[in-house]
């Protein structure tokens, strides 16, 4: 590896992730980071849970009934994770590559893209809504939140799931905004066929260098 090359370093987590056990060692890891803190990419699955983002409105919930709802820290309105979901939370330090949190969305939105790409799905950017589209449904989400220069959150890509739960809500604070997953698109194709791809077209954006399963 090139030692001018910053490292990335990738934890690929089994099983279904507690959401506020994993929002808390995120929040722990940015708080107890330093200058030369390697940067960190979490990809996992959660349980079934609603988020609402810092200046989230609770009317955007239309009846979660008994899936969770927990007010998050993260940018953004609503949102649903659950099993078949990749999640992919970014620890980054925007400071130190010198990069703002617009840009980095940017790079996100091209990560994903360009991994859909890989599948023959055409994906796209919407002008002033962050995510991913295909034909206007959203595919994947994100919210990010900046502490002292560094991020954490990240995005959430619809693999293969129940997109029952999305009815519940209005999506990302749009109402009737229709969502897809790689399913509809690409038959057959898993979660754990895309985690390690999204990892190396995260680093690929961010001009890292992958570590996957790091030591951490």
């Amino acid at each position: 590896m090139n030692a001018a090359v910053p490292s990335l370093r990738v934890r690929i987590l089994a099983g279904r992730q507690d959401y506020l056990v994993t929002w808390a060692a995120m929040r722990a890891f940015t708080e107890a980071r330093e200058t030369t803190t390697p940067d960190e990419l979490w990809l996992l699955e959660h349980p079934p849970v609603f988020t609402l983002g810092q200046a989230g409105r609770p009317e955007h919930l239309l009846a979660p009934g008994a899936i969770p709802v927990i007010q998050t820290d993260r940018g953004g309105q609503v949102t649903y994770h659950g099993p078949g979901q990749l999640v992919a939370y970014l620890l980054f330090d925007l400071r130190r590559a010198g990069i703002g949190v617009r840009c980095l969305v940017g790079l996100l939105e091209q990560a994903v893209i360009d991994l859909l790409a890989e599948h023959d799905i055409q994906a796209e950017r919407r002008p002033g809504a962050p995510g991913v589209y295909i034909a206007g449904a959203k595919i994947a989400a994100l919210g990010l939140r900046v502490r002292n220069g560094c991020c954490y959150h990240g995005l959430a890509l619809n693999v293969d799931m129940d997109l029952a739960p999305f009815a519940r809500i209005n999506p990302c604070g749009y109402p009737g905004l229709a969502v897809t997953q790689v399913a509809a698109h690409a038959p057959g194709l898993k979660l754990a066929a895309l985690a390690e791809p999204l990892a190396r077209h995260l680093a690929r954006q961010l001009r890292q260098e992958p570590i996957l399963n790091a030591e951490l």
